[in-house]
């Protein structure tokens, strides 16, 4: 379901109110005790057609995972008009236990990509809590010729990061997109690009930063 994964300056403010005091050694308190909960409200999109998204929640309680088995974007040769773009909405219900709050402090994300010579590929990723009308977004540019699986990792500094609004129920949202382009040197030729693997081993990792919150 990126942002306070790949949050800029320009959206530091986000949820200010909500922000806890800031930790003045610049590091990460310590995750809950109590095992978090995450579970899907709703997952929408063309790469992750029902039944393809997977959420898994580290034993540590600093991390979750998707997994995608069916998400694949195309374009060139006889790929169908509408494959070169594909994407995923995941509305997820993060339970924390009480007095804590979380933000997403970074994201890895992985795949594999074979772009002909002049075709580009993309990976993009949103992030935002319900009630919220800003979106932060990140995205990464892929080249061709390339043929070979990618990476994008994207972090977010202590004093930037986008926190869960303390005391109410929030759901959170993850908008990842990939988008391919057949280029004029080689149209006839497909190009693509896929967040999923035949061995299920390819994810979509984000770590999670904690805090308590203020006594009300």
């Amino acid at each position: 379901m990126t942002g306070g994964l790949l949050l800029s300056g320009a959206i530091a403010a986000l949820l200010t109110t909500a922000l806890p005091a800031h930790n003045p050694s610049g590091g990460f308190d310590d995750p809950p005790p109590d095992k978090i909960v995450i579970k899907v409200a709703t997952v929408n999109g063309s790469g992750c057609p029902q039944g393809t998204a997977a959420i898994a929640v580290s034993e540590d309680n600093t991390a979750f995972t998707v997994t995608y088995s069916d998400y694949l974007a195309q374009a060139g040769g006889g790929s169908d008009p509408t494959a070169f773009r594909k994407n995923c909405q995941l509305n997820l219900i993060v339970h924390v236990p009480q007095g804590f709050t979380y933000a997403i402090a970074s994201a890895d994300y992985r795949g594999f990509a074979a772009l002909q010579s002049g075709a580009n590929g993309t990976q993009r990723a949103s992030y935002y809590f319900q009630g919220s009308s800003n979106t932060a977004a990140k995205t990464h540019p892929f080249n061709g010729p390339y043929n070979d699986n990618w990476q994008a990792t994207d972090t977010t500094d202590w004093a930037q990061l986008v926190w869960a609004p303390c005391g109410v129920q929030r759901n959170f949202n993850i908008n990842t997109e990939l988008r391919v382009t057949a280029g004029s040197q080689s149209p006839g030729k497909v190009s693509f690009m896929t967040m999923d693997s035949t061995d299920g081993d390819i994810s979509t990792i984000y770590h999670m930063a904690w805090k308590e919150c203020p006594e009300s």
